[in-house]
């Protein structure tokens, strides 16, 4: 694979998937150098998932070395694993990554900007669950 990782965040709400593409975004240096989407609530703005979401943020962030997709609880979780298991409606090479939402966020923008691979990012997002705060 070719290009940058792709970052997708998924979560109840469009307020919180925005915000946190943004911190991240902010905190990674990355400018526009990372494609991130925030994938966040229903289609017409209602709290909760949408796989129509889910999939345009995908295919929009794709630039040929995956798309990591952080996700936030519950739907959003079953969401993603049902269109990767339907096989088609995501591009090739999009992972759903096990990581906190905000702190993983921020370490999969801060890998990829630094151009790892897909396994790479990953690793860096799931590693959040280490970061000790006291």
């Amino acid at each position: 694979m070719t290009g940058v990782v792709g970052i997708v965040l998924v979560s109840h709400s469009a307020q919180v998937a925005a915000s946190v593409a943004d911190l991240a975004r902010g905190l990674a240096g990355a400018g526009d150098a990372v494609p991130v989407a925030a994938a966040g609530g229903t289609a017409d703005g209602d709290l909760g998932t949408s796989s129509e979401l889910v999939a345009r943020a995908a295919h929009e962030v794709d630039r040929g070395a995956g798309v990591a997709v952080l996700v936030d609880i519950g739907s959003a979780v079953l969401t993603v694993k049902t269109l990767l298991a339907e096989g088609d409606e995501l591009p090739e090479g999009t992972r759903l990554v096990d990581a906190p939402f905000v702190e993983g966020a921020v370490a999969a923008m801060v890998t990829a900007a630094a151009g790892a691979d897909l396994d790479a990012v990953e690793t860096a997002a799931a590693e959040a669950y280490d970061y000790r705060k006291v």
